[in-house]
């Protein structure tokens, strides 16, 4: 069963912001646009590479009203810990969520139960707590912020637009389509 168009489970977890432990819990992404970031391991290879991305694009998600919250199996002391170690991590201005008890990757169907990690899972969740598009890679298969951007701006574009849907690369200010019978068999 996939979690897209489903509503967020409820949760309570510390995490690691700007210097401070923060709880966090689903009621607070109510009325708003979220991106969850799951990855497998703080103080590992390619995590850091993906953090880092999702660092250097922080602002152009904030501009759209959107907040990060990076998740791993790691406990907000850790996250803490590599924030204060690694000049990349260091960067991060979003929520780091700590998930020890593996609740919030349970919940997202991401954890990797054998290993207690989770895989690389992104997820969009729109303000009213609905998953409106996922990603899973492979361990070794690393994400561009740049493309989830994109993604971003096309699900808050088709909220906002009813009956107009955005097709394969769209960007921001590209032509959408309105699905209809007189498009069927036409593009």
């Amino acid at each position: 069963m996939s979690v897209i168009n489903t509503q967020i489970k409820p949760f309570k977890a510390q995490a690691f912001k700007q210097g401070k432990f923060i709880e966090v819990t689903e009621a607070d992404l109510k009325g708003k646009w979220a991106v969850f970031f799951f990855y497998p391991a703080d103080f590992t290879f390619v995590c850091p590479t993906e953090l880092g991305d999702v660092a250097d694009h922080y602002a152009e998600f904030q501009k759209l009203g959107v907040e990060i919250y990076s998740v791993s199996t790691d406990t907000h002391f850790t996250h803490k810990a590599w924030h204060d170690s690694s000049e990349t991590i260091g960067k991060i201005q979003y929520t780091m969520i700590g998930d020890p008890t593996m609740q919030i990757s349970r919940n997202f169907e991401v954890l990797r139960e054998d290993q207690g990690l989770a895989n690389r899972g992104t997820f969009i969740v729109d303000p009213e707590g609905i998953i409106q598009a996922v990603e899973i890679t492979a361990e070794g298969i690393g994400r561009d912020a740049s493309d989830l951007l994109r993604k971003v701006k096309a699900a808050q574009y088709v909220a906002s637009h009813p009956g107009e849907v955005c097709p394969a690369k769209w960007k921001e200010g590209e032509a959408t389509l309105a699905p209809s019978l007189d498009l069927v068999g036409k593009i």
